[in-house]
């Protein structure tokens, strides 16, 4: 049943990516996203009682899948737990899903009025950037600067990450960085601002970082799904 039902949401959930990429927020309804889907209007209800809480469960998905790419690279190597390279991945891995280039970026033509609804608040907060639990592993493993704690991040972080996306939108034409220098330089921005000059083995604390990404990913899963999911 729970296969039958995620395969039936995948299926609505891929119809109403595909429109709001294509139309934009404003224009799709929930008949031709029914329609594209091949179900009824109502079964879409059944699984989001709202039409925002339908767009929100699209960019639910798409964190899934960026948080699940983060933590399968820190499984694959321990140094992708610092937060310089786990900026630099989750910039890369935003910036490459059209759903999240457009919540990061705030791009009004595709999100309209989304971006002003607070079913969207969660998609960006700072949770998806860096959780309160991953900091403080990082600043017990001796991987933050010395002195820094955890909630000496929670206004200069986020503004740091998102000046990174906020800006896509403003820089001049002469500016032809590509992709992957522009996650450079955050990198190189978050590992000379936060962490210290030697950091300390990342092996120790590898483990407890990918179990928050982990989890972290669960819990978008379940509020795109509904219901619990295991990992």
């Amino acid at each position: 049943m729970r296969g039958e039902h995620d395969g039936r949401a995948d299926r609505i959930l891929d119809a109403a990516k595909e429109l709001l990429l294509r139309w934009g927020y404003r224009r799709v309804t929930i008949d031709e996203i029914a329609k594209l889907a091949g179900v009824g209007k109502g079964t879409i209800y059944l699984h989001w009682r709202t039409r925002e809480q339908l767009f929100f469960a699209v960019g639910a998905r798409e964190a899934v899948a960026m948080l699940d790419a983060v933590a399968a690279a820190m499984r694959a190597d321990p140094d992708e737990i610092m937060l310089h390279r786990y900026m630099r991945r989750f910039f890369l891995e935003a910036m490459d899903r059209p759903v999240l280039r457009a919540l990061f970026t705030r791009d009004a033509e595709t999100l309209d009025k989304f971006l002003s609804s607070p079913a969207r608040k969660p998609l960006e907060g700072a949770k998806l950037i860096a959780s309160r639990d991953y900091l403080r592993v990082l600043a017990g493993h001796g991987l933050l600067r010395a002195g820094l704690r955890p909630e000496d991040l929670d206004y200069s972080l986020p503004t740091i990450v998102f000046g990174f996306f906020a800006i896509e939108p403003l820089l001049p034409p002469d500016v032809t960085l590509g992709l992957e220098d522009k996650a450079g330089h955050l990198a190189d921005t978050l590992r000379r601002t936060f962490e210290p000059e030697r950091p300390s083995a990342r092996e120790p604390a590898a483990a407890e970082v990918v179990e928050i990404f982990e989890r972290l990913s669960r819990d978008f899963r379940d509020a795109a799904y509904g219901g619990k999911h295991g990992s």
